[in-house]
């Protein structure tokens, strides 16, 4: 399906913690051949080039934040939602607070729990280990790939330093020490009754070891026409480690969410 850019549905797309929107770019080529989204990468305040929240900065200002600015860009029209870890729970509360005008959601190794304690998560391994490759790498830089990495490949740190990197180097510190005190969301997406009956697609990483894999099946009850995808191997940047069969799964849930609109 193809439509004209104004036509097309704007596209939320929210990152995660400690990075900022360059960690989804590695969609776009994608996104863009479909032409059925307008592409919106969202900078969270205090990461990126967005300024920090002068306020306490936490989880529900995030929330707040983000919900002024889709009401400010989408108005009363349809949008649909793709978020990474931390944005994809930013992204589920934004379905509920804009019901009817969220047409879709597409979630990247989601936060399902804030409180990390609540999270079930495997033990960390590598599947692909590449000592020679950390060896070469400076020993900052090798320490942030290797606390994610399931496959230390050097394609896989080529994708990292030119997508997640950048984002890891500029992230306000202070405003992460402010969102690490209010990390919550009162009640959570999850322990909601309502459901949502639109296109969601979720897509996990096997070997994710800060999100996991196990929590993202108890949303089925809010989203009934929910696809959870488990990959591997994979861990919590799934989309660059597998990155042909994200692709295609974000190609099936595009399609189903642009033809959602059509049919309205």
């Amino acid at each position: 399906m193809q439509v004209n850019r104004l036509s097309r549905i704007p596209l939320f797309m929210v990152h995660g913690n400690g990075v900022d929107h360059r960690i989804l770019k590695p969609l776009e080529a994608t996104l863009e051949k479909m032409r059925i989204f307008d592409l919106h990468y969202i900078d969270l305040p205090g990461f990126g080039t967005c300024p920090p929240l002068e306020n306490s900065g936490g989880l529900p200002e995030l929330a707040s934040w983000l919900e002024a600015l889709i009401r400010q860009t989408a108005g009363e029209g349809r949008f649909a939602l793709l978020g990474n870890s931390l944005g994809a729970l930013l992204c589920q509360e934004m379905a509920d607070r804009f019901p009817g005008q969220a047409q879709g959601l597409f979630l990247l190794a989601p936060v399902v729990f804030p409180d990390a304690a609540r999270r079930t998560v495997p033990e960390q391994q590598v599947s692909v280990a590449d000592p020679l490759l950390l060896a070469e790498l400076d020993p900052h830089h090798a320490q942030l790939f290797s606390d994610v990495a399931v496959v230390q490949s050097p394609e896989a740190w080529r994708k990292f330093a030119q997508w997640v990197l950048p984002g890891l180097d500029c992230a306000n510190l202070r405003a992460m020490a402010k969102l690490s005190r209010r990390y919550f969301l009162d009640p959570l997406p999850l322990e909601r009754g309502n459901q949502l009956d639109i296109p969601v697609t979720i897509v996990c990483g096997k070997q994710d070891h800060v999100t996991g894999y196990l929590d993202p099946e108890r949303l089925v009850h809010r989203y009934p026409l929910m696809k959870l995808c488990v990959l591997e191997p994979a861990g919590h940047n799934v989309h660059l480690e597998q990155p042909e069969q994200v692709l295609a799964e974000l190609r099936d849930w595009a399609q189903r969410t642009g033809g959602l609109q059509e049919r309205s």
